[in-house]
């Protein structure tokens, strides 16, 4: 680990303004396929690889393989909020989100920084993403392009509250400044929540289609997924919403629960994490719930992932 650490640090001057953090959990083989690709970039990133307390051969594959990326090697598995320990490693002033099966179009983190670079405001941008070897559009990218939330003045492409977290680039200062993705909801439909902190504290989110990540899922789904979305959306309704919405998405998961086993387990495991989101509770400034209010009435797709980053 070491060894990696010093390694990396060697080569320091030549890496671009924009790091790379994948988050991963026993994926070895297509966080090789990832690594490579990422390697292979014209920018050169520095990569923050934090491992969620991996059972496989991931840490000696990064070890042997990859002598170059550098490795947070988690004690237990952290989920989404892996991803700020490799911010926090990392100290350039751009950050570019992997998972452990995507990576970035050649080009791609130059274009991000240099949009980043000309607009001060801009927190995170929201990049397109094709899925697969096909590179057919993931659906979110349609749903965010229309937006009803529109352009702003001093940012560049469509401001959004979403974005894939596979697909997005972030200002370094921004994310912290916001506290990153949520532990209370570890992962799944993580990245609402963020893109709301980041609207809150008065930066911009936005969809910058000529950004391009690539995002290649296994084709098997987990079957936790659907719950685990549910479960985290209504979360987030508790965590930032006002009472009324987060009343009336706990009866309308309520109602689904009767008959569909992935709601019940969803509202089960939202119940059982109610008192710390009640706790953790600080509702979105005015400004920012009128723009949810606007998404929430623009019923879209969910994003095309079957696999999360590789963590239960």
């Amino acid at each position: 680990m070491a060894h990696a650490h010093a390694h990396a640090h060697s080569h320091a001057p030549t890496h671009g303004p924009v790091g790379v953090v994948i988050a991963t959990r026993n994926r070895s083989a297509s966080l090789a396929v990832t690594l490579r690709h990422l390697l292979a970039l014209p920018e050169r990133p520095e990569i923050v690889v934090a491992d969620n307390a991996s059972t496989d051969d991931t840490r000696a594959l990064l070890a042997r393989e990859f002598p170059q990326v550098r490795v947070l090697a988690l004690p237990s598995n952290r989920g989404a909020p892996a991803r700020t320990h490799g911010v926090r490693a990392l100290r350039t002033p751009y950050v570019a989100f992997s998972d452990d099966d995507s990576w970035w179009a050649p080009g791609a983190l130059t274009e991000a920084a240099r949009l980043l670079d000309g607009h001060p405001r801009l927190g995170l941008l929201a990049a397109r993403t094709l899925v697969g070897p096909e590179e057919e559009p993931d659906p979110l990218d349609k749903v965010l392009a229309d937006s009803p939330l529109g352009p702003a003045d001093d940012l560049p492409g469509t401001q959004v509250l979403g974005f894939l977290a596979c697909a997005g680039v972030t200002r370094r200062t921004a994310y912290l400044d916001a506290g990153g993705f949520h532990p209370l909801l570890f992962f799944g439909a993580e990245e609402t929540l963020l893109a709301y902190d980041l609207a809150a504290r008065g930066w911009g989110v936005t969809h910058c289609p000529e950004v391009v990540a690539h995002h290649h899922p296994a084709p098997a789904p987990r079957t936790d997924r659907p719950a685990v979305v549910r479960r985290n959306e209504l979360l987030t309704a508790w965590l930032r919403r006002p009472l009324p919405h987060a009343l009336a998405r706990t009866r309308d998961l309520a109602a689904d629960a009767r008959h569909d086993p992935h709601a019940r387990r969803a509202l089960r495991e939202a119940l059982a994490r109610l008192p710390r989101a009640l706790r953790a509770r600080r509702p979105l400034p005015p400004h920012v719930e009128r723009a949810a209010r606007m998404l929430d009435a623009e019923p879209g797709p969910r994003p095309s992932r079957p696999d999360q980053g590789g963590t239960p």
